[in-house]
């Protein structure tokens, strides 16, 4: 089974110059956590999730109208290729700790996003027709690595570094 059997085909997206409460509006009315950002030419250049929206209004004591979605957004963009297996989707997000991959084509243009929840819906599917190209066995083996925690290091909210350079006890 192909990525392009089971990927969304109609995905919003955002520009990195837009602002962080039009990449959550996009977000709150489409029903989605994730908006993979693009350039001029359609060109998949990272994403943002709602998560990443979250941590920047928290970080940066701003207001998301303030903010850019270049400010926020994951530069680093692993993708997924229409083509490629679903197998090998699942295999990236495992390796990259993510719950979707943007798809995109041979001249990188954004053709659709694939979701961890696509997967899995799949491997229900399957799981009723005895087909097994996706495993509910290897979805959870897929959801538990994205779920491990990472480690937190010295990130410090923008309000703590503040207290912590006037004098007081820095947050831990």
């Amino acid at each position: 089974m192909n990525v392009e059997q089971i990927m969304t085909r109609l995905v919003k997206t955002c520009s990195p110059d837009d602002s962080l409460d039009a990449a959550a509006r996009l977000m709150w009315d489409n029903d989605c956590g994730c908006v993979p950002v693009v350039d001029e030419q359609d060109r998949c250049v990272g994403v943002i999730t709602d998560r990443d929206i979250c941590m920047a209004a928290y970080t940066q004591g701003q207001r998301l109208s303030d903010i850019q979605v270049r400010a926020a957004m994951s530069g680093a963009c692993h993708t997924a290729g229409p083509h490629d297996a679903v197998a090998s989707a699942e295999r990236a997000m495992q390796e990259h700790e993510v719950r979707r991959l943007p798809v995109i084509d041979q001249d990188g243009h954004l053709v659709g996003i694939v979701s961890l929840a696509d997967i899995t819906c799949e491997a229900a599917r399957e799981s009723h027709s005895k087909r097994g190209d996706v495993t509910l066995e290897e979805v959870a083996v897929t959801l538990s690595a994205v779920c491990r925690p990472r480690n937190a290091g010295d990130l410090q909210p923008v309000a703590a570094r503040r207290r912590s350079s006037q004098g007081a006890v820095a947050m831990r």
